[in-house]
């Protein structure tokens, strides 16, 4: 993403593997921008987010329907 820059991460090492972050590796995640060692960090974490987001709103949607089910 050209518009992050390394100066606003959130991080100073690779969540994934320790390693300094890179310029070319950083994302938005919760308005906060976070940076990765190289491009493939960034874009695994980035799948692993929206598995996880998507499974939340599976989840919440479950939730929704069961409470509408109980009002009748």
């Amino acid at each position: 993403m050209a518009d992050l820059a390394i100066a606003d991460a959130v991080n100073e090492t690779c969540p994934w593997s320790g390693k300094p972050i890179a310029g070319d590796s950083l994302t938005l995640y919760r308005n906060a921008v976070v940076g990765f060692c190289n491009p493939g960090c960034r874009d695994k974490f980035e799948i692993a987010v929206a598995h996880f987001e998507a499974a939340l709103q599976a989840k919440l949607r479950i939730e929704e329907r069961g409470r509408q089910d109980h009002r009748g």
